[in-house]
């Protein structure tokens, strides 16, 4: 079997990142576009580094010249001119190009559970949620005008030992480590789906040069469903604390930080848990191996490896104090 020569645009990201090792993995001949600035996931070993920037089109022409691909997968798109600008590069010269787009991009709240890739895209909260069906609607369009070779793929929320899984990132941990209350969206019973990177990109790459990928869409998730009380205490387990939980409204996070807030009104404050079985037909051993318990340690582990990372945010700090104070009981 021939190997497939794969394009990532990006390639250094918490998805990106891992994407590439699984494509080198399985023999794929891998290169990578980004700026080369990246210093927290360094490029493996094996791809090729090719050094451009996507908001000049005329760097990429000169490092790309007349090369053609297997496959080209769009890290970096995130409004519709970005999607037009990447076809003008590389439409005629790539067999497949694979579009990043986002499971916030879903009916938001969700009519019904699981979502599946039939579930309409609306989100009227979440104005990223908004570009990337906009994204999505043109790539529909050019596959039904003219057969352009597209897939699309929609993350939920996926990790890697970087990232911590709630809004302020260490500023939550640093509360908790004080003995500070945290601030916890609704009820704190809403489920949540969160996704290792690693487990991401064995489902992603394994759609590479299928043709029933084709036109299609795809979400690719973990099944490990988890409340969001869950999730906090799980994070201070690993953390080496036990939490004290607030349970504030989202509406009233919102007001107080509308930033935060279009995250959880958009995203983060409803149920969300996805049907797999459309990936797995194409990619049939994909399981989702790593659960978050064995997640929340690795991102510790990282966080404590170097104090530099340990970054509080003196404003998020400081709402989250307002917040507590005034919904906090007792």
């Amino acid at each position: 079997m021939t190997s497939l020569s794969v394009l990532f645009l990006g390639g250094t990201g918490i998805i990106s990142s891992a994407c590439t090792v699984r494509a080198l993995a399985l023999g794929m001949e891998v290169s990578v576009l980004n700026r080369g600035t990246s210093s927290t996931r360094p490029l493996p070993a094996g791809c090729e580094s090719l050094v451009g920037d996507l908001a000049d089109p005329a760097s990429v022409r000169a490092v790309i010249g007349e090369r053609e691909f297997d496959v080209v997968a769009d890290f970096r798109a995130f409004v519709p001119a970005d999607v037009t600008s990447r076809l003008e590069l590389f439409e005629g010269r790539m067999g497949q190009y694979v579009f990043i787009s986002s499971a916030s991009a879903y009916q938001t709240p969700p009519g019904r559970l699981p979502v599946r890739e039939s579930t309409p895209l609306r989100n009227p909260f979440w104005q990223y949620s908004r570009d990337k069906i906009a994204c999505e609607d043109l790539l529909v369009d050019a596959y039904r005008e003219r057969a352009l070779p597209m897939t699309i793929v929609r993350p939920s929320h996926t990790y890697d030992r970087t990232l911590l899984p709630f809004d302020g990132g260490w500023t939550v941990v640093d509360r908790m480590r004080r003995g500070a209350q945290v601030v916890v969206p609704g009820d704190g019973t809403s489920l949540w789906t969160l996704t290792h990177h690693t487990d991401f990109a064995h489902a992603f790459v394994g759609l590479f040069g299928q043709p029933a990928a084709l036109g299609e869409s795809f979400h690719i998730t973990s099944e490990e469903w988890l409340a969001w009380n869950e999730i906090f205490r799980t994070v201070a387990d690993a953390a080496g604390v036990e939490p004290r939980l607030v349970h504030v409204p989202s509406d009233a996070i919102a007001a107080a930080d509308p930033a935060w807030g279009a995250g959880l009104l958009g995203d983060k404050a409803h149920s969300m848990i996805f049907d797999n079985a459309k990936v797995k037909r194409l990619v049939p051993d994909y399981v989702a191996s790593v659960p978050f318990s064995q997640g929340a340690r690795e991102i510790m582990a990282w966080f404590d490896g170097d104090p530099a990372r340990q970054q509080v945010d003196a404003a998020m700090d400081a709402t989250m104090d307002d917040l507590v104070a005034r919904y906090r009981l007792g």
